[in-house]
């Protein structure tokens, strides 16, 4: 499937703004308090940069257990589809296969980039029908096993 390189990118507009995020793990309460709640929130910024040919997300986490992030999208017109380039607090980097389609927004990562591939990892997350929230969460696959959920991920615009 190829694309409209302008219209791949105004797809990914709905994802523009400030979000504050949710992260459930498996047996534990939320790890940040709901809007209006006492204590600093995660937080995820989208914002095109240079002159609108990649979206950039940078997310805030104030938790000394999970890193602060910066991912890069860039839209690939001859296959349809997008990559995103993710670089965070502890020095990972890597690349997701990335679509957005129907308002259902996956994050693959299926082969060796630029760090080991010891596990398999998978984000997928629908908008509600107002696109202000964003219900997903990661699952991860080890050794060609099944895929098993590692943590829900709820993202909510802000202001």
């Amino acid at each position: 499937m190829t694309g409209d390189r302008a219209e791949m990118l105004e797809r990914l507009d709905v994802f523009v703004g400030e979000w504050v995020l949710e992260a459930r793990f498996p047996g534990d309460q939320p790890s940040t308090p709901a809007p209006g709640g006492d204590g600093p929130m995660a937080r995820s910024r989208f914002e095109w940069a240079l002159d609108g040919q990649v979206l950039v997300q940078r997310t805030e986490i104030p938790a000394p257990t999970a890193p602060d992030g910066l991912m890069i999208v860039r839209a690939d017109p001859g296959t349809g589809s997008y990559t995103q380039h993710y670089f965070d607090s502890r020095g990972v980097a890597r690349l997701y296969s990335m679509s957005f389609d129907g308002g259902v927004w996956t994050l693959t990562r299926e082969s060796p980039d630029f760090t080991p591939l010891e596990f398999r990892q998978r984000f997928t997350g629908t908008f509600s029908e107002d696109t202000d929230t964003i219900t997903g969460g990661w699952e991860v696959r080890f050794d060609g096993g099944e895929w098993e959920h590692d943590f829900a991920l709820t993202y909510r615009r802000a202001g």
